[in-house]
């Protein structure tokens, strides 16, 4: 393969919906801001390859990253699962894979149902004008989180805050700390609580029904607590933004026989998770590329999502579409936890604001809907929207 000049981050914007410029080309050379070299990659084939490999690694503290100019990053805290391997990494996910089956999350439904209405009826008497974000987008999949792990609800909106400055990325490091250390603090209090007086909820059965110590536990709680509101409250968001822009495709998606290949399409088409990362152990050839021992691979979940060798029109968003093989909850055994709980709250949260709000409507222009192109998880900070005051 031929010399490539590295891409350097930031990477390129191109809109609320669509990745940055940078993931057209399958394979680019990238400099991290430690200095190292790397790869960005955004053909699909390759990321499930990667993704599917034990020879690229997990383990934060062997990545370089965007998000410091450090040459050293810690290694993973003792529950969190995400930064390590097997069998560490299995460990801890065995713990958890139980509470998240598919018919387990499908047993949520009604009660998802009854917190979405609840939102709704807010919306419809403080209406006719509304932030979705903050309406609905965001207090939906925030209070089901808290109440799986069995959270008191009033630490909802406390949460949010911080979530909202562990995300940025231009803000202070001693602010996004201090948030998470806040975070970590209460969760903390919480499994302490949990283990003396057990309820109903997915912490209490971690803690009483594994040999999991409070820190571990605490860690796991906050890595699902992240999980839980920000992918979710985001793909509602910006959805909405999209499908109020796209009218013609609401009844796809409000449509019982089709919603479930509607939201796997909205999960294709938004770049709302920009990517994952892996470190080679060993020196490894994919698909023609030499990625040596060491470096690290970025991998765009946004840009395999475009790949014209999988989805015809990529750019286009078509709720009618076959979505099979899209990467956006990533692959292999590090595929997202929480995916199913996120389909459901999905499934019901959009159509039942479209039967709910048939006119909803942009209150502001296109381009006057501030993106989070400052956010490590992409969306809209706000989505105004206004609906007939008689839609109650």
């Amino acid at each position: 393969m031929a010399l490539m000049e590295p891409i350097t981050y930031p990477l390129t914007s191109d809109g609320p919906f669509n990745p940055p410029k940078e993931v057209r080309a399958p394979v680019s050379r990238l400099r991290y801001p430690d200095g190292t070299l790397g790869w960005l990659i955004s053909k699909r084939s390759m990321i499930r390859e990667i993704l599917a490999d034990p020879r690229f690694s997990a383990r934060q503290e062997l990545r370089s990253t965007f998000f410091s100019s450090a040459a050293t990053t810690p290694p993973a805290r003792p529950g969190m699962f995400i930064g390590m391997d097997p069998p560490d990494h299995t460990r801890y996910r065995k713990h958890l894979t139980g509470q998240f089956t598919v018919r387990r999350m499908r047993k949520l439904t009604e009660h998802i149902e009854q917190v979405t209405g609840q939102y709704l009826d807010r919306m419809a008497d403080e209406g006719p004008v509304a932030d979705l974000v903050q309406s609905f987008a965001a207090p939906i999949p925030a209070q089901v989180i808290c109440e799986l792990l069995g959270a008191p609800l009033d630490y909802r909106e406390r949460f949010m805050a911080e979530a909202m400055t562990m995300s940025r990325t231009d803000v202070p490091k001693q602010d996004v700390t201090a948030a998470v250390m806040s975070v970590s603090a209460y969760l903390g209090t919480l499994v302490k609580e949990k283990r003396k007086s057990p309820t109903d909820d997915l912490l209490s059965g971690l803690i009483h029904d594994s040999d999991l110590t409070d820190e571990e536990v605490t860690n796991i709680a906050f890595l699902l607590l992240g999980g839980g509101l920000d992918t979710t409250a985001n793909v509602l968001g910006l959805g909405t933004f999209a499908l109020l822009l796209d009218r013609a495709q609401i009844p796809v998606l409000t449509d019982p026989a089709t919603v479930d290949n509607a939201i796997e399409e909205l999960l294709r088409y938004l770049p709302v998770v920009p990517g994952t990362a892996r470190s080679a152990l060993e020196d490894v050839e994919v698909d023609g590329v030499l990625v040596k021992a060491g470096e690290t691979v970025m991998l765009s979940l946004p840009g395999a999502n475009r790949d014209t060798a999988k989805f015809a029109d990529p750019d286009a968003l078509d709720l009618r579409r076959d979505t099979h093989g899209h990467v956006a909850f990533g692959h292999g055994v590090h595929q997202c936890l929480g995916q199913q709980l996120a389909r459901v709250e999905m499934r019901v949260a959009f159509p039942a604001l479209f039967r709910r709000f048939p006119d909803l409507a942009m209150a502001v222009s296109p381009d006057e809907v501030p993106v989070r192109d400052d956010m490590v998880i992409f969306g809209v900070h706000a989505l105004p929207v206004t609906w007939d005051v008689g839609q109650k």
